[in-house]
């Protein structure tokens, strides 16, 4: 199966499993006087929302290259991610704003079985970040590695609500609160793991080097060519689910043109024979010259 094909289906599986919880969480929450349930709740509402973005922009993203875009269109892929990111700044928000005024409002303490609720859903949702980061890896997916995160924000904030509402029930009347100081807390999670999304898509887009690994598999597998002397400038770049390299290999100055276009031709359809993950190479040839 395409890398594409597996984006997008863990895609649907983000999307079917935040409704179900969204609606899950809401009905828990007000039939269980939890404010914190309902403020998971609202997160995974706006996870519904950004996975359906994810999986617009992964569509849009594989789409084939054209006249307008010969690099293909997989730049979309951090702009979905900074879209993500913006998804979780908002919940943040809304939840923070909402906590601060319940805990100012006098309320009932949350009911001891809405704990049960939300052991399944940490479990579920600590699962689907395993699931869909896995995902990202092999996709090399930027947005669907904010979808996991978005996943574990998710666990963050429930693991929050479960220790807030038990400390609400143990500690008894006077500590209904509680568990709104637990929803607070985690929008700082939340806002954390914002950022910690937001950067390496920010380095995605404006090209930093940070592909050593791959920079040094490129490097070995072009020296494993017959009559490849040496590599000098290799620069990697992602764009969308799939790299750019431009490489320059070092050949015997004396070869004829003809037979340095063919160590070339051969460089570059060994590197996309045995990684492909990349989408382009373009290669350079530097001669070599004796004494």
């Amino acid at each position: 199966m395409k890398v594409e094909q597996v984006a997008i289906r863990t895609s649907y599986f983000s999307i079917a499993g935040n409704a179900l919880l969204a609606l899950a969480k809401a009905l828990a929450g007000f039939f269980g006087n939890s404010f914190a349930l309902i403020a998971d709740a609202i997160e995974s509402l706006t996870d519904v929302f950004s996975s359906t973005l994810v999986l617009l922009g992964l569509r849009y993203a594989s789409k084939p290259a054209d006249d307008n875009h010969p690099y293909g269109h997989g730049r979309i892929e951090p702009l979905v991610t900074f879209a993500v990111v913006g998804f979780l700044i908002i919940s943040a928000t809304v939840i923070a704003y909402e906590a601060i005024q319940n805990i100012g409002t006098p309320h009932e303490t949350p009911k001891a079985w809405t704990l049960i609720v939300l052991g399944v859903i940490i479990l579920w949702k600590e699962a689907s970040f395993q699931i869909v980061l896995r995902r990202s890896k092999t996709t090399n997916s930027s947005s669907l590695k904010a979808d996991a995160w978005h996943h574990r924000s998710d666990a963050i904030t429930s693991v929050a609500a479960f220790v807030g509402i038990t400390f609400a029930i143990v500690m008894g009347e006077g500590y209904e609160t509680a568990d709104d100081w637990a929803a607070l807390f985690a929008t700082v999670i939340i806002l954390y793991n914002a950022f910690r999304i937001f950067r390496p898509a920010l380095g995605e887009l404006m090209d930093e080097n940070t592909y050593e690994e791959l920079t040094d598999e490129v490097r070995q597998i072009s020296m494993s060519v017959h009559d490849v002397e040496g590599t000098e400038k290799c620069f990697v770049r992602k764009v969308g689910l799939q790299y750019q390299i431009d490489l320059h290999i070092r050949v015997d100055g004396a070869l004829t043109v003809k037979r340095g276009h063919d160590i070339a031709h051969e460089v570059k359809d060994t590197l996309k024979a045995k990684l492909p993950q990349l989408a382009n190479v373009h290669i350079h040839v530097e001669p070599t010259w004796e004494g």
